[in-house]
């Protein structure tokens, strides 16, 4: 047993320790920042959400990824270079309360529309600058958040007191 130690090691020492000339080592490769992809996290489509009037019209439908977790929610739609018109972001939180969210590492402009309990909209921070630290506050209590483009708000007609309806694909 012994015999077969010293062999296993006299074998794999040398890719540790070196053969004593560079030309038995494998070649490294060198990577150039340009070559460097940042991550951008892809889209997942989770669910479905559309907007209607108090008359019952039917505004916009939109592919949808959750919030759900903490995690997801700090993480939010940081490092996306682009969405399309018909996707976004809903967070869902436990409890109605007043609601505030900012950019940091978010590239997109987005409309930030806060929802209460009963999925009517209290308010739409519009136009959030990217890349901004600045925090901005829901008018009322929410207990979901909705991000889309930036303009699609003012683009779609949504105001206060239209409504959403949601549904998930996911379990």
């Amino acid at each position: 047993m012994g015999g077969l130690v010293l062999v296993a090691l006299a074998m794999i020492l040398p890719y540790f320790f070196g053969r004593g000339s560079s030309d038995s080592l494998p070649p490294q490769q060198i990577i150039t920042p340009e070559e460097i992809k940042p991550y951008e996290p892809p889209f997942e489509h989770e669910g479905n959400l559309s907007f209607y009037k108090s008359d019952g019209t039917l505004i916009k439908t939109f592919e949808i990824e959750f919030a759900r977790t903490a995690q997801e929610t700090e993480l939010g739609l940081m490092y996306r270079k682009s969405m399309k018109e018909n996707q976004g972001m809903l967070f869902v939180f436990h409890e109605e309360k007043p609601r505030s969210f900012w950019m940091h590492n978010t590239y997109i402009p987005l409309d930030i529309i806060y929802l209460n309990k009963e999925k009517e909209i209290v308010s739409i921070a519009k136009n959030a600058a990217p890349l901004s630290e600045t925090s901005r506050p829901s008018e009322g209590d929410a207990m979901y958040v909705l991000e889309v483009n930036g303009g699609l708000s003012d683009k779609l007609g949504l105001t206060k007191g239209d409504r959403m309806t949601f549904e998930s694909l996911i379990d």
